[in-house]
Order: C-alpha cells, then structure tokens, then sequence
C-alpha cells in the first residue's frame, strides 16, 4: 500500500472506531487480568498464611484452587475477547474494507 492509502484507511471513521473500541476494550481485559495476578502475587508476598491455610484434614491448601481460578479467569477473559472480535470487531472490519474497496 501506498503512504496515501493508508492515510485513507487511518483517516475513515469506522476504522478509527474499530481501533479505538478493540483498544479499549483490550486494555480494559488486560487491567483486570493484572489486577487478579497481582493481588495473588501480593498476597503470596505479604499474607503467606492466608493462601497456605489447608482446606480440610488433606494435604490441600487454599492457595492451590486460587492459583487454578487464576488460571481459569485468564481463559475465561481470552474467550470473552476472542467472542466480541469475532462479532463485532469483525462486522467492523468488514464495514471498512467494503467502505474502502479495492485499496484495502
């Protein structure tokens, strides 16, 4: 593509929407898997105890199902992305290229 194309495809407003809702919305997952991450981390750090307390008579404590659900909700929130991109982020790129025609 030429300097000018991609001028027109950063300068059409659907596209500057795409780029704005999918950024948005990815900083906003990233935030809220960095705040479930490093509340763990911080509690390992400075309340050992607390993830070390065993849940029952076995040898289980229960840092081990939290550490799991950390896990989990890292896959939970991939899958609400890759669920939203492929709906609307998707619709919105097929809007822009129809829009744009042959240039993108």
């Amino acid at each position: 593509m030429t300097k000018e194309q991609i001028e027109h495809v950063r300068n059409n407003p659907k596209y500057q929407k795409l780029v704005r809702e999918r950024s948005k919305f990815a900083w906003t997952l990233s935030i809220i898997m960095l705040i479930v991450y490093y509340t763990f981390i911080m509690t390992i750090a400075f309340k050992p105890a607390l993830l070390g307390a065993k849940i029952g008579s076995g040898v289980m404590t229960i840092g081990i199902p939290v550490g799991i659900a950390i896990i989990f909700i890292a896959f939970i929130l991939a899958g609400i992305y890759v669920r939203r991109a492929n709906g609307e982020f998707d619709q919105l790129t097929k809007e822009v290229r129809e829009e744009l025609g042959d240039i993108a």
